[in-house]
C-alpha cells in the first residue's frame, strides 16, 4: 500500500516505497506453520472418543495462538513503511494508531550503512541518516540496501546542488 498521492507535496515524487524485509517476521510464519502442523497432527491422532470435541479444541486453540503468533506481527510488518521522496523521507507505522515521522533531506548530512552477515545473505541492511540531532536516524532491514544507499546519497547531492531532481 504505497502512500497516497495527497499526502506529497507539489512535484514531489515517490523513489521508494519500502517496509522493512520480510525476514523480520519468518520466524513468526514459521512458528505459524509449525502450529498448524502441530494442528493437523491433533486431529489425525485424536482418539476416535474424543471426536468431535477434541478437533474442535484442538483447532479453536490453534487459531486463538494465530493471532498473536502471526497475524498481528504480519499486521505490524505490512503497516511499517519508510517513503522516499525527492524531498523527504517519510516513516508511518502502526495498525489502528498511525504514527509518522517526516525528516526533510536537507537535514541529512550524512547518508550511510550497515550490513551483518545475515543481512548479506537476505541483500538487506540498515540505513543510518546523519541529521543535526544529536543520535542518527536507523531505519532496520531496508531490502537492497545499496541500491537505497546509492539512490539517497544521489538525491542528497542533488539537494545540496540547488534541488536539481532525477527521476528514478
Amino acid at each position: 500500500m504505497a502512500l497516497p498521492k495527497r499526502l506529497l507535496g507539489a512535484d514531489e515524487h515517490i523513489v521508494f516505497h519500502l517496509r522493512t524485509h520480510i525476514k523480520r517476521i519468518l520466524g513468526w510464519l514459521l512458528l505459524g506453520v509449525l502450529l498448524i502442523a502441530a494442528a493437523i497432527a491433533g486431529s489425525i491422532f485424536m482418539p476416535k472418543e474424543a471426536q468431535p470435541i477434541g478437533n474442535y479444541i484442538v483447532w479453536g486453540l490453534c487459531v486463538v495462538l494465530l493471532v498473536p503468533v502471526v497475524i498481528v506481527p504480519w499486521l505490524n510488518w505490512l503497516t511499517n513503511t519508510y517513503t522516499i521522496t525527492d524531498r523527504r523521507i517519510i516513516t508511518r507505522t502502526g495498525i489502528f494508531n498511525k504514527r509518522g515521522h517526516d525528516i526533510p533531506l536537507s537535514r541529512i548530512s550524512n547518508v550511510s550503512y550497515d550490513r551483518s552477515l545475515v543481512d548479506r545473505m537476505f541483500r538487506c541492511g540498515t540505513l543510518i541518516l546523519e541529521t543535526s540531532a544529536e543520535n542518527p536516524v536507523h531505519l532496520d532491514d531496508i531490502p537492497r540496501i545499496e541500491q537505497v544507499h546509492v539512490r539517497m546519497t544521489e538525491l542528497l547531492f542533488n539537494a545540496g546542488q540547488g534541488g536539481n531532481r532525477t527521476d528514478a
